[in-house]
């Protein structure tokens, strides 16, 4: 490399390196090429371009090392963050302050790196992590939490944390090690009735009326009880008892019309009005808060209830201050562990394309955000992820660890899946290049909510075949990433390195020179070329 290239690269990141090269690099192409899959390494490069001819001629270079490429990346046409991957559902193996085993550490190191953040990202339907199901949620200081207005109302500002501050307070007052996000997510799928948790799931999808409470016509549905119980005639239950519902599209609202009127938000100006009254005086306290960005309604699966709220919220301004969505979310399942013939790939495919061409129809849109992933135990139903467990041709009872077995359109089980779904989100582009998924959490979940066991670790605590995949998903995500911002910085840029021998750059001064970067630039320097790379990098 250094005869041929005039390249010499460093494992220290930050050390000033120098090479007495005696003949000038024959080869700047590759040179220049080298340096950037160097950079995407994280090791430091110097990159040769002696003048035109001849031996013995000085060489000049440039130090560039692994933050000088980070701040470039950041510098370049604001596309906003990427959040990578994350997790909602309790987490094994986490102390309360922020320990976490071995194993628990092995697969938080290996979905962090998709993270612009460095971080995995974690959720939970509230403002902080809590305790759920009497288990207390754990985080450590690679986590970045990302709240959510569950309902359709105000929030409380006494309980919404400040963005980007590490050790906040969780729900139970105590602290939590990890960081809390600069995104505030929507409400929890309005564009759906949803239906009652617990041992009514799928059959219950509406509390009682007031003629079935005066009847004596209301049962009550339970989280905790494992006997199936029924819904009334008309599918309705006490769900506010002893239970709750998958989605704020389940419940009235105060100032609408209807029993249930989200799911038809947009037939009724006057709940529109008051809807989104509320939503913007969220995004003021969140913003208040440190907040930065805000996404769109968690949309069960109607993209187009998204587009309207976008376009409805946007109308004033393109950012949180007027509760403005930047990133678009939406929730994703397949059912039946057969999501090609049950349509669950071609379901995820739909969702992305529409987020695409919100991106490409405004620009403020920077990505969609897919907080919850996985897989129903249950018969598929077009446009509608609620329905009874166990009723499809692959029941979780017949299980012993209640997963999907191996089947024709998933020969591993749920790792095939997992799999795939990571590649449709790698390969999800707009028309420009841009990444269309800037988040990504799977539904870490035992038969949750009519699931399937989602879980990624096992009883014993160690990451199982489900968990390996998402590892690996996750990893390829973020390799694609960097091969991505050398893509970006590589097409039609030239960088222009100094003549002067020897010159290399301070910490100081890296980030504005290697900010120079101008379309089709030529100056006295010498112009070298960062190439288009295409497959260039090891797996």
């Amino acid at each position: 490399i250094e005869q041929h290239s005039g390249l010499l690269v460093s494992s220290g990141s930050d050390d000033e390196v120098h090479h007495a090269a005696e003949t000038a690099p024959s080869n700047r192409r590759l040179g220049s090429l080298l340096a950037a899959v160097g950079a995407t390494a994280g090791v430091a490069v110097m990159a040769w371009a002696g003048s035109t001819g001849g031996t013995g001629t000085q060489g000049s270079h440039i130090v560039m090392d692994s933050s000088a490429f980070v701040g470039l990346t950041a510098a370049k046409a604001d596309d906003g963050p990427n959040w990578g991957c994350g997790l909602v559902g309790a987490l094994p193996g986490i102390s309360q302050d922020g320990v976490a085993s071995p194993e628990t550490q092995r697969l938080i190191d290996g979905i962090k790196g998709s993270s612009t953040y460095n971080k995995a990202s974690y959720w939970n339907w509230n403002l902080a992590p809590q305790t759920d199901d009497s288990v207390e949620e754990h985080l450590t200081k690679d986590f970045i939490f990302m709240p959510e207005m569950w309902g359709a109302g105000v929030v409380e500002a006494k309980n919404v944390r400040t963005a980007n501050q590490p050790n906040f307070l969780d729900t139970n007052g105590k602290i939590c090690p990890a960081t809390m996000a600069e995104i505030f997510l929507g409400m929890n799928e309005p564009d759906i009735y949803g239906s009652c948790m617990g041992n009514m799931f799928g059959e219950c999808t509406a509390p009682c009326d007031d003629a079935a409470v005066a009847a004596n016509d209301c049962p009550a549905a339970s989280l905790t009880s494992t006997t199936r119980a029924h819904a009334n005639g008309r599918g309705e239950c006490n769900c506010w008892q002893y239970a709750h519902a998958t989605g704020v599209g389940f419940w009235p609202y105060q100032g609408c019309s209807s029993a249930q009127p989200l799911p038809k938000l947009w037939d009724d100006a006057g709940c529109v009005d008051t809807v989104m009254t509320a939503w913007k005086q969220t995004a003021q306290i969140a913003q208040s808060k440190g907040f930065k960005y805000v996404t769109t309604p968690l949309v069960a699966a109607n993209m187009t209830y998204a587009k309207r709220f976008v376009e409805k919220a946007c109308a004033e301004c393109h950012d949180i201050s007027c509760g403005c969505p930047q990133y678009v979310a939406f929730h994703f399942y397949a059912y039946d562990c057969q999501p090609i013939s049950t349509g669950g790939y071609k379901a995820l495919q739909d969702r992305l394309d529409a987020v695409k061409a919100l991106m490409e129809q405004y620009p403020f849109i920077k990505g969609a955000i897919v907080n919850e992933v996985g897989m129903l135990n249950c018969a598929g139903e077009k446009d509608n992820p609620i329905c009874v467990p166990d009723s499809g041709k692959y029941p979780a009872k017949n299980d012993p660890n209640h997963q999907c077995p191996k089947n024709s359109e998933l020969p591993r089980g749920l790792p095939d899946f997992v799999e795939h779904i990571m590649d449709m989100v790698i390969n999800a582009k707009t028309s420009d290049g841009r990444g269309v998924v800037k988040g990504f959490s799977w539904f870490n979940e035992n038969m949750a909510g009519g699931t399937y066991n989602l879980q990624l670790f096992d009883s014993a605590g160690k990451v199982n075949e489900v968990g390996e995949s998402y590892i690996k998903g996750c990893s390829k995500w973020a390799a694609a990433q960097k091969l991505q911002v050398i893509n970006d910085e590589g097409r039609g840029y030239e960088r222009v390195i100094d003549r002067e021998p020897r010159r290399s750059l301070s910490a100081g001064s890296r980030g504005s020179h290697l900010g120079s970067l101008a379309p089709n630039t030529v100056t006295d320097g010498v112009a070298a070329k960062i190439p288009l790379l295409t497959g260039c990098l090891p797996p």
